[in-house]
């Protein structure tokens, strides 16, 4: 997905920009890239590969080099960026995070408008950043170029501007991922993690509106465009996402996942699920484990840690070029705790389901290790559709979504026209599903979150959340 951070204060700002975008390195795994502004030199910027090594050990070197007082970084899994663009704005640097989905009609369009070209990346792709700077330049002002690039977006884009008197945030249109604004004695930053400029020390102000643009300097933060009317934040922020003492709209996500669990705990006792002869409640590592604990207190199920990641050398399985040398990995990262699962009945919680290939390996690896009964909670419903909006669950296909594909092989295309009952494990397609899938898995149960349950679990107004990839409603 990615993330990003800004600071504009009355002192160099290279060392925050520096731990604050390393504090994002969980959002995203392809590239880092820090840029400045100081009077004396101008614009400065660094961009590193980091799939192979992380953000910090890449820029080291570079702290000894750059210098500002206004200063952005990111965290990309796309793009390299930030990239810096002169036009008649005036000189900036641009970071975003999102999805364009009509990028090659966007490119089209301004190529056939009378400009010239684009920088080509690999395959021809045009940088996203680059395209919204494109976009952002055609319009008069500033303002009405940010309004104008994202009403031309299908998808969703947040942007922060590096200009030379301070920084220009710009929340996407229906506020789908968060922007935080902080601050300390030195000025204000803005990040999509809160907890990156506790660290730092710098205090809450606030979230910044769905479609909301605000300039930051050292002194103050001004408003340029108001929020938009109405929100839907990712919900997959709290479940899966974002990291454990990250606060979204008020809500922690480690309370949240705790609350989640307990509710699923609640739901299966209500169901009369007999679980008297359960050894533990586990959750899968990293973000299943919080979800994990609030079930295991509601149900009064001892919670252990049958098996440990091995993360000092790999920390990312998913970085090799080799899928066989990623498979291998994320093997050989799970750990077993032998006295904790031979001829142990365990239940697992998740924090989703998406196509079923990680759930697969890790059941299979528990009944290795010994274990008797395996049972799996997912802390969220069956993904019935890909993301439009982020990077999660986004598939070439829906039929790679483990839920989508075995609705086709329950009842065929007519099944597509009962997705809402399938996502629903108190009706009858629901309970097929939930089956169909246990039994491809190997598991003794499964069970998932409902929607109901996810919402209360989150506990803001249901119509501010975004819950398409399980209801397909925008």
């Amino acid at each position: 997905m990615g993330g990003f951070y800004g600071a504009a204060l009355k002192r160099d700002c290279v060392l925050d920009i520096f731990f604050g975008t390393d504090y994002h390195s969980h959002l995203g795994t392809r590239r880092g890239g820090m840029a400045f502004y100081s009077e004396d030199i101008g614009f400065q910027r660094a961009i590193h590969n980091i799939e192979n090594s992380p953000f910090r050990t890449k820029f080291e070197k570079d702290l000894h080099e750059m210098r500002g007082n206004l200063g952005i970084g990111c965290i990309s899994d796309s793009d390299p960026q930030p990239i810096i663009i002169s036009s008649h704005h005036g000189v900036f640097a641009i970071t975003t995070v999102g999805i364009i989905r009509n990028a090659k009609e966007l490119v089209q369009e301004y190529l056939m408008s009378g400009s010239t070209h684009f920088t080509a990346m690999t395959g021809g792709k045009v940088n996203d950043s680059e395209l919204v700077a494109a976009l952002i330049n055609q319009k008069k002002s500033l303002i009405e170029g940010l309004r104008f690039a994202q009403d031309s977006i299908d998808g969703s884009m947040s942007i922060l501007l590096l200009m030379e008197d301070g920084i220009i945030a710009a929340r996407d249109k229906l506020g789908r991922l968060p922007i935080i604004i902080g601050k300390s004695e030195d000025g204000y930053c803005v990040s999509f993690e809160s907890f990156a400029y506790h660290k730092l020390g710098f205090t809450d102000v606030r979230d910044v509106g769905p479609g909301e643009i605000v300039k930051l300097t050292p002194d103050a933060v001004k408003v340029l465009a108001p929020p938009l009317g109405s929100m839907k934040i990712c919900a997959f922020l709290w479940t899966y996402y974002g990291y454990p003492n990250s606060n979204y709209e008020g809500v922690n996500v480690e309370i949240m996942r705790n609350r989640n669990g307990a509710i699923m705990a609640r739901n299966d006792s209500a169901d009369g699920m007999d679980l008297s002869g359960l050894d533990c409640v586990a959750g899968v590592p990293d973000s299943g484990i919080p979800h994990a604990i609030g079930y295991a207190n509601e149900s009064h199920i001892p919670f252990r840690r049958p098996f440990v990641k091995y993360t000092p050398t790999w920390p990312r399985s998913f970085m090799p070029a080799s899928q066989d040398v990623r498979n291998r990995i994320a093997k050989m990262k799970q750990i077993p705790v032998p006295e904790l699962i031979e001829g142990k009945k365990l239940l697992f919680v998740d924090d989703s389901i998406v196509r079923g290939t990680q759930m697969r390996e890790t059941v299979e690896f528990l009944y290795e290790s010994g274990a008797a009964e395996v049972h799996i909670r997912s802390a969220c419903p069956p993904i019935m559709y890909g993301c439009k909006y982020l990077n999660f669950s986004r598939s070439n296909s829906e039929m790679e979504l483990i839920a989508r594909r075995k609705v086709l092989e329950l009842e065929g295309e007519e099944g597509l026209k009962h997705l809402d009952e399938y996502s629903d494990g108190s009706t009858e397609r629901g309970r097929r599903l939930c089956d169909s899938i246990c039994e491809e898995l190997h598991l003794t149960s499964l069970r998932y979150q409902s929607i109901a349950g996810l919402i209360e679990a989150i506990g803001i107004d249901p119509e501010k959340i975004c819950t398409y990839c399980w209801t397909g409603k925008e």
